[in-house]
């Protein structure tokens, strides 16, 4: 049996398919069937059964998708400790954050560091779930989190501090804590369900009713731009959401809302050199702009990174 064996049945045990298995391996869905009927035949074994819900592995499939399992991991190690062993920042770098920190903060300090190392090609990949550094899904991870995985390193830059805003012609005069009770009984805006778990997302959800709460939606950038159309006022970002004219702090940052930023690489790759380039160059910049990240008010500096500010 070649590698190819076992990818493809992996592939078909995980996609419950040929059709997803032919798209992941980047073949047709008859050369799959042809090759797992080949496969079957030269083993002398049947590898899955066909049932109406797809594809399930026989127990000799399952063998063959654990034995495929540890040899990705084993292949992904020794790619992870070569690529340690570069000698100079050259090379592809793949970066997962999520579209909020790329837009508002990171894609002007990753264009200097372009221009800083250019023999490094960047991949950045935007998502708000946590990728997995250890089998290479990206090398590094620029996050919002105060639980990360103890399976990385890195180091906690700033803490993302968050306060409630409102349009400005709505709230002439601001407002202050004092008069948070009484801000109840407004339209609100809230994230969607798929962040309804962090802190803020449940403190609305508590303490503002449901008819209140006309607008959701599952990304803090479209939230920051719902407040800044008047849909409803609501709690975001100090760094994003202060550097727009249009919209006023209603509360002080909340302290309990705050989220740690973190600069994430695994524990093989952190001597790379094209890893150590990055995690040098823009934790420094990062650390340039703690002040507006932790809701103090914003300097210019910061105020240039916005697109609503340009």
């Amino acid at each position: 049996m070649s590698w190819d064996d076992f990818r493809l049945v992996k592939a078909i045990a995980d996609t419950k398919g040929l059709t997803g298995a032919a798209e992941r391996l980047g073949i047709n869905h008859s050369t799959a069937f042809r090759r797992l009927g080949q496969l079957e035949e030269n083993l002398g074994v049947r590898l899955f059964e066909r049932h109406r819900s797809g594809y399930a592995p026989t127990p000799p499939a399952e063998e063959m998708v654990a034995l495929a399992d540890r040899m990705e991991d084993e292949v992904a190690t020794l790619s992870r400790k070569l690529a340690g062993c570069e000698l100079s920042p050259s090379g592809e770098l793949r970066v997962t954050t999520n579209d909020t920190l790329l837009m508002h903060l990171l894609t002007p300090i990753l264009g200097e560091f372009r221009s800083r190392f250019p023999n490094i090609r960047l991949d950045i990949v935007l998502a708000n779930q946590a990728l997995n550094l250890s089998k290479r899904d990206a090398d590094i991870a620029v996050r919002a989190t105060d639980d990360p995985p103890e399976t990385l390193v890195g180091r906690r830059l700033a803490t993302i501090h968050w306060a409630l805003y409102g349009r400005r012609d709505a709230f002439p005069d601001g407002a202050t804590d004092a008069d948070l009770r009484s801000l109840y009984d407004r339209q609100w805006v809230s994230l969607g369900d798929n962040l309804s778990g962090i802190r803020v997302s449940r403190f609305v959800r508590e303490h503002v009713a449901a008819q209140n709460i006309g607008f959701r939606v599952n990304t803090v950038l479209g939230l920051t731009e719902a407040v800044e159309a008047g849909i409803g006022i609501g709690y975001l970002p100090c760094f994003i959401a202060d550097p727009r004219p249009g919209l006023v702090r209603l509360s002080s940052p909340v302290v309990e809302f705050s989220t740690g930023l973190w600069l994430l690489t695994h524990p093989d790759l952190r001597h790379s050199a094209r890893v150590r380039a990055f995690l040098d160059f823009v934790g420094a910049e990062i650390i340039k702009y703690r002040a507006a990240i932790e809701g103090e008010r914003p300097f210019e500096a910061l105020r240039e990174l916005s697109p609503a500010a340009r």
